[in-house]
Protein backbone atom coordinates (compact mmCIF):
# COMPACT_ATOMS: atom_id res chain seq x y z
CA UNK A 1 0.00 0.00 0.00
CA UNK A 2 2.82 2.32 0.52
CA UNK A 3 4.64 1.57 -2.87
CA UNK A 4 1.22 2.96 -4.16
CA UNK A 5 0.38 5.73 -2.51
CA UNK A 6 4.43 6.91 -3.29
CA UNK A 7 2.90 6.53 -7.33
CA UNK A 8 0.55 8.54 -6.80
CA UNK A 9 2.00 11.19 -5.33
CA UNK A 10 5.21 10.96 -7.89
CA UNK A 11 2.67 10.90 -10.48
CA UNK A 12 0.48 14.12 -8.97
CA UNK A 13 3.77 15.75 -8.28
CA UNK A 14 4.85 15.36 -11.78
CA UNK A 15 1.91 16.55 -13.42
CA UNK A 16 2.21 19.69 -11.41
CA UNK A 17 5.61 20.28 -10.94
CA UNK A 18 4.97 22.10 -14.61
CA UNK A 19 2.69 24.30 -14.10
CA UNK A 20 4.69 27.43 -13.89
CA UNK A 21 3.14 31.05 -13.70
CA UNK A 22 3.86 31.39 -17.29
CA UNK A 23 2.02 28.50 -18.23
CA UNK A 24 -1.26 28.96 -16.24
CA UNK A 25 -3.65 30.09 -18.34
CA UNK A 26 -4.67 33.29 -18.16
CA UNK A 27 -4.86 36.71 -19.97
CA UNK A 28 -2.70 36.52 -23.61
CA UNK A 29 -0.20 38.44 -23.74
CA UNK A 30 -0.63 40.96 -27.05
CA UNK A 31 1.47 43.16 -29.19
CA UNK A 32 -0.49 46.09 -28.30
CA UNK A 33 1.48 48.55 -30.85
CA UNK A 34 -0.98 50.21 -33.07
CA UNK A 35 -4.16 48.65 -31.81
CA UNK A 36 -7.27 50.62 -30.54
CA UNK A 37 -7.73 49.77 -26.74
CA UNK A 38 -11.32 49.43 -26.49
CA UNK A 39 -11.72 47.53 -29.32
CA UNK A 40 -9.08 45.10 -27.62
CA UNK A 41 -11.09 44.66 -25.02
CA UNK A 42 -14.42 44.56 -26.66
CA UNK A 43 -12.36 41.35 -28.85
CA UNK A 44 -10.59 40.18 -25.88
CA UNK A 45 -14.32 39.83 -23.71
CA UNK A 46 -16.01 38.74 -27.35
CA UNK A 47 -13.15 35.59 -26.93
CA UNK A 48 -13.64 34.93 -23.46
CA UNK A 49 -17.27 33.94 -24.40
CA UNK A 50 -16.22 31.65 -26.93
CA UNK A 51 -13.63 30.27 -24.23
CA UNK A 52 -16.87 29.35 -22.12
CA UNK A 53 -17.96 26.75 -24.03
CA UNK A 54 -14.65 24.48 -23.23
CA UNK A 55 -16.89 22.20 -20.94
CA UNK A 56 -14.60 22.30 -18.03
CA UNK A 57 -16.90 20.83 -15.14
CA UNK A 58 -17.40 17.86 -17.65
CA UNK A 59 -14.22 16.90 -18.81
CA UNK A 60 -13.25 17.39 -14.95
CA UNK A 61 -16.23 14.75 -13.85
CA UNK A 62 -15.01 12.54 -16.66
CA UNK A 63 -11.43 12.98 -15.46
CA UNK A 64 -12.51 12.31 -11.92
CA UNK A 65 -14.43 9.17 -12.81
CA UNK A 66 -11.43 7.73 -15.11
CA UNK A 67 -9.11 8.17 -12.40
CA UNK A 68 -11.32 6.70 -9.29
CA UNK A 69 -11.81 3.24 -11.33
CA UNK A 70 -7.96 2.97 -12.45
CA UNK A 71 -6.92 3.95 -8.52
CA UNK A 72 -9.56 1.37 -6.97
CA UNK A 73 -8.65 -1.12 -9.64
CA UNK A 74 -5.03 -0.60 -9.04
CA UNK A 75 -5.74 -0.70 -4.89
CA UNK A 76 -7.66 -3.26 -5.40
CA UNK A 77 -5.11 -5.76 -6.98
CA UNK A 78 -2.51 -4.44 -4.25
CA UNK A 79 -4.57 -4.52 -1.06
CA UNK A 80 -7.98 -5.20 0.31
CA UNK A 81 -10.99 -3.23 0.40
CA UNK A 82 -9.61 -0.02 1.70
CA UNK A 83 -6.72 0.26 -0.41
CA UNK A 84 -8.92 0.43 -3.35
CA UNK A 85 -11.12 2.65 -1.83
CA UNK A 86 -8.38 4.99 -1.14
CA UNK A 87 -6.70 4.54 -4.54
CA UNK A 88 -10.21 5.17 -5.74
CA UNK A 89 -10.45 8.53 -3.94
CA UNK A 90 -7.03 9.46 -4.73
CA UNK A 91 -7.38 8.59 -8.51
CA UNK A 92 -10.15 10.80 -8.38
CA UNK A 93 -8.33 13.56 -7.24
CA UNK A 94 -5.72 13.51 -9.87
CA UNK A 95 -8.22 12.37 -12.72
CA UNK A 96 -10.07 15.31 -11.95
CA UNK A 97 -7.35 18.00 -11.65
CA UNK A 98 -5.26 16.98 -14.55
CA UNK A 99 -8.36 17.26 -16.72
CA UNK A 100 -9.41 20.64 -14.91
CA UNK A 101 -5.55 21.33 -15.79
CA UNK A 102 -6.08 20.38 -19.40
CA UNK A 103 -9.53 22.18 -19.62
CA UNK A 104 -8.15 25.23 -18.70
CA UNK A 105 -4.85 24.99 -21.35
CA UNK A 106 -7.61 24.43 -23.57
CA UNK A 107 -9.52 27.44 -22.96
CA UNK A 108 -6.87 29.61 -22.94
CA UNK A 109 -5.57 28.21 -26.34
CA UNK A 110 -8.96 29.36 -27.81
CA UNK A 111 -8.75 32.93 -26.65
CA UNK A 112 -5.29 33.33 -27.87
CA UNK A 113 -6.47 31.52 -31.55
CA UNK A 114 -9.65 34.15 -31.64
CA UNK A 115 -7.73 36.88 -30.82
CA UNK A 116 -5.11 35.67 -33.83
CA UNK A 117 -7.68 35.52 -36.14
CA UNK A 118 -9.23 38.98 -35.46
CA UNK A 119 -6.09 40.32 -36.68
CA UNK A 120 -4.22 40.72 -33.39
CA UNK A 121 -0.26 39.78 -32.59
CA UNK A 122 -0.67 37.10 -30.15
CA UNK A 123 2.74 36.69 -28.32
CA UNK A 124 2.19 33.96 -26.01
Amino acid sequence: MNVLRLILCLGFLTTFAGCTTSSLPGRPIVDMKGVNSAAYQTDLAECHEYAKEVEAGKQVAIGAVAGAAVGGLMGASVGNGEAARRSAGAGATYGGARSGVRALHESNKVVRNCLRNRGYKVLN
